[in-house]
């Protein structure tokens, strides 16, 4: 998608709509045909070293699902009835085609159903390559950042055998220096977010973030400036709602139409948890020398708390009560998808941490085939309601 300085921001929006509202990812396969990549990786969440992939000559893609797009007519047989609809529709997906231009897919350790979905991806798609990450589960211990950069090594020589490419040490430099631009740029965004919501809607930020998942990191990195450029110059002025951070999302993502029912029940999101692995890091990768060290270091030392990621040097919960302090939030919206244990687990200590805090919230369930969300909006509204007037 080529961005001219004469496009509306409306016009960008609709592009990156457009552009993530399908299911066949043609962007991606026009990338491809085109001859600017050697192979497409799909990456599952929550959070892949896209870096990798990139410097090797791929394009990752992201692969959240299919939401209520298609029937599920052949994954069902695969999978338990009680598993969260992401791992169903992804499958899905392979299995009537619509991933048969990729090359590989790359896993990691989310939940068991990720991790089942990775054997299941290898025996359903026996042409093509199945690879899975073993991020560390002991955070804390000094061997986490080594033994993450022999994984990355791995993961590395693995992306090349695809691509045909050899990477040195610059290449796999640029692309992190690429990324980080990416991710710094969706920061700012975040930060008008934050302090403005009257000029930068969720709905168009999640778009504009999540149009990364299906285009090269250098077209989704000129969007991204050209809407940070449009945002900054907006009027509007602020309205009466309620300030909320919304965390549970990591994974699974909501319908599009429920981010907006949760706008127009009254609130501000000030704060997610959507589509976290574009912004996994604290800050930007330091450059030691090793880029490899780098990013592994960075995700042991400088990533944002996780459902995903158990690091038991500091409370996950007590984190969530000061980022809702830090963002000037009246509550917390805790919107997990259906089954997802590790957004249960971690609910149960978010519940006690922001009931001692006094730090008001509600929990809310979803599936990414749901079309109706009047529910959920009346739930909302009788909430902020609640807010607003007590």
């Amino acid at each position: 998608m080529a961005i001219q300085s004469t496009v509306s921001f409306e016009e960008l929006i609709e592009e990156c709509n457009d552009a993530i509202a399908t299911i066949d990812f043609a962007d991606a396969q026009a990338w491809k045909n085109e001859g600017h990549t050697q192979a497409l990786i799909g990456c599952f969440p929550v959070y892949t070293p896209v870096e990798l992939f990139h410097a090797a000559g791929a394009l990752p893609v992201g692969l959240t699902g299919a939401g209520n797009k298609i029937e599920i007519s052949h994954a069902d047989s695969r999978f338990q009835s009680f598993i969260c609809s992401i791992i169903k529709s992804t499958l899905e997906l392979a299995m009537i085609g619509n991933l048969d231009a990729f090359d590989g897919f790359v896993f990691h350790s989310i939940c068991d159903p990720a991790r089942n979905l990775a054997s299941v991806f290898a025996r359903t798609m026996n042409t093509k390559q199945v690879e899975y990450i073993h991020f560390p589960q002991r955070i804390p211990s000094y061997e986490a950042v080594v033994y993450l950069e022999a994984e990355y090594r791995r993961i590395l020589a693995w992306a090349c055998t695809l691509t045909g490419r050899s990477v040195t040490d610059e290449d796999l430099r640029r692309s992190i220096a690429l990324y980080d631009a990416v991710r710094s740029a969706i920061g700012l965004l975040y930060d008008v977010r934050r302090n403005e919501p009257h000029k930068l809607s969720t709905l168009e930020l999640y778009a504009l973030v999540r149009y990364g998942h299906v285009a090269p990191p250098e077209k989704h990195l000129r969007i991204l400036e050209h809407a940070l450029e449009y945002v900054r110059a907006r009027g509007g002025t602020p309205k009466d709602r309620a300030r909320v951070v919304v965390v549970g999302s990591f994974c699974e993502q909501p319908p599009m139409d429920l981010i907006a029912s949760i706008e127009q029940a009254g609130c501000y999101v000030v704060d997610d948890d959507f589509l976290l692995g574009r912004r996994f890091f604290t800050g930007g990768i330091a450059d030691t020398g090793n880029p490899l060290y780098d990013l592994a270091d960075a995700y042991v030392h400088g990533s944002v708390d996780s459902s995903v990621k158990h690091d038991l040097g500091h409370s996950k919960a007590l984190s969530l009560v000061q980022r809702a302090r830090d963002h000037r939030a009246d509550a917390v919206v805790v919107l997990t998808a259906k089954f997802c244990e590790p957004a249960l687990f971690d609910y149960v200590l978010y519940r006690k941490a922001l009931q001692e805090a006094h730090m008001p919230h509600v929990f809310l369930e979803f599936e990414e085939k749901m079309w109706l969300f009047d529910k959920i909006k009346t739930e909302l509204e009788t909430f902020v309601e609640s807010l607003l007037f007590s």
